[in-house]
Order: structure tokens, then C-alpha cells, then sequence
């Protein structure tokens, strides 16, 4: 049996396993430890028995006024314990305390538009897209004239300070925004 548990630093050195997928988004050390020492409820790990870590999560908690939210900026679990509901507890977790403690009117996230398979996770668990940012992600190097930019969906679930659902829209996939538009 597996269990959740905050995500710490030491946790840096167990995660190349996890990190090495390619849908995964790596981050340099101090993106890591920001996150770790501003939002430490937010982040998790998912680790195994033996102390393999198996998955993560790490949210953030930010906006204003009605746009106050909680934010997953990374979610992750190795392919070898992938259709075990690992992500879903990780999401349900963060989904908990950015309602609880932080008070925050949806939960959002961003995902390459080509990620079918996460959008549809994302969906199964009640995320909605909200709008098409253009050119969201972008590397330098590869592509026409050298980058290559890719489009995220902004998908969107609505917390209980929102039980009119105004953070989320049904034709999300329509609306089109740029990066630049987004914070």
C-alpha cells in the first residue's frame, strides 16, 4: 500500500524515475524549492512501500478577487503505476485544500492540446476547458524558425465558493487567447 505524503527536498534526489517521462515538465532546483517553502500543502508525493516514489503534484495558490484559485503546475506518476487512481488522489488532495484553506474559486491547470490522454483524465475528474491559450508552450531550437510552439488547454473545475460555475464555460475549446494574455 502506497501513501500520500508532503512533498520534501530530499524527495529532488528519488524523482528521476518519474521525471524522465516525456509529458512530464522538469524544472530547475530553486522552481522546486519556491514551490516547496511557499505552498508545502500543495505538494505531494506519492510514494511506495520500498520508498520508490511513484508520482507527484505540485499546486500553488494565486489570482484575485473571483480569480483566486488553486493551480496544478505539475502532476506526474512513472508508467509503471500508472491506472492505480494515484493521480486522481493527488488531485483530489490539492482540489481539498485549495477549497478548504485556501478559499479558492476553481482549480485550473494547463495541458498540451496534443495531450489527449491527460485531457481526458483531467475531464474524467471533472475539469473543463476553459480556453485555448496559443503558443503556450514554447521551445527554443526546434521548429520553424527556430521554436517550436505548442498550445495548451486551460482547463478548469469549479470549487464550492463557485456554485454558479462562473469559472468555467462550456465552449471553452472556442475560445482562443495568447500566451502573452495569460499571467
Amino acid at each position: 500500500m502506497s501513501v500520500l505524503r508532503p512533498f520534501s527536498a530530499i524527495d529532488m534526489f528519488k524523482f528521476n524515475n518519474i521525471n524522465l517521462d516525456i509529458w512530464t515538465e522538469t524544472y530547475g532546483i530553486n522552481f522546486y524549492l519556491d514551490y516547496l517553502s511557499r505552498w508545502p500543502d500543495l505538494c505531494y508525493v506519492q510514494e511506495a512501500p520500498s520508498g520508490r516514489m511513484m508520482g507527484y503534484i505540485l499546486g500553488k495558490a494565486e489570482g484575485n478577487a473571483t480569480e483566486w484559485h488553486g493551480h496544478i503546475t505539475a502532476l506526474t506518476v512513472a508508467p509503471e503505476y500508472r491506472r492505480l487512481s494515484l493521480a486522481r488522489n493527488m488531485v483530489s488532495r490539492l482540489e481539498l485544500v485549495s477549497d478548504q484553506h485556501y478559499k479558492g474559486f476553481f482549480v485550473d491547470l494547463y495541458v498540451r492540446c496534443n495531450n489527449a490522454l491527460a485531457i481526458s483524465m483531467y475531464e474524467g475528474f471533472g475539469y473543463s476547458v476553459f480556453r485555448r491559450v496559443r503558443e503556450y508552450y514554447g521551445s527554443l531550437g526546434v521548429g520553424k524558425g527556430g521554436r517550436d510552439e505548442e498550445d495548451a488547454f486551460d482547463m478548469r473545475k469549479p470549487l464550492s465558493r463557485d456554485p454558479s460555475r462562473r469559472s468555467v464555460r462550456s465552449n471553452g475549446r472556442e475560445i482562443v487567447v495568447s500566451a502573452s494574455s495569460v499571467s
